[in-house]
């Protein structure tokens, strides 16, 4: 039987001094490429501030459903650059239609200079799959 060797693309490190993951840091954001940064929404809560800025967050893609819109919403229009988008967390929503502006938003934000956190509700399945769509398209990789 033939060996089956993968090959990936390789990605941009994020700092050498990064911390080993650990469970409770899921309440964190956290840098997936460098400049771009996937949390849930406690990370860009309003007492959040001064992570937001020591991280040199510029540009925030804020995901959610309808029903979350009065207490998921943007909380520093004045400070940060927003795309807000309303998709409900259903396995049935078509969320590709999104992807091209969102990668629009980020490549903007990351060609600037700027940095990107992508939240939903927990950041754990719309803005984590926004964040491997924008991965997927901008490196060439594939889906198997």
């Amino acid at each position: 039987m033939e060996d089956v060797k993968l090959e990936f693309p390789s990605l941009p490190q994020c700092k050498d001094d990064a911390e080993e993951w650990t469970y409770p840091m899921r309440r964190e954001m956290q840098e997936i490429l460098p400049g771009l940064f996937l949390g849930p929404y406690s990370s860009a809560m309003k007492s959040k501030l001064p992570i937001l800025q020591k991280h040199g967050i510029t540009h925030i893609i804020c995901i959610r459903q309808n029903i979350e819109a009065n207490f998921i919403k943007p909380n520093f229009q004045q400070l940060f650059r927003y795309l807000v988008l309303d998709i409900a967390d259903n396995p049935v929503e078509n969320i590709i239609r999104f992807f091209p502006m969102t990668k629009e938003f980020i490549d903007g934000s990351l060609q600037t200079g700027g940095k990107v956190l992508v939240h939903g509700n927990a950041g754990i399945s719309r803005s984590a799959a926004f964040v491997i769509a924008y991965i997927m398209e901008t490196f060439g990789m594939k889906y198997r």
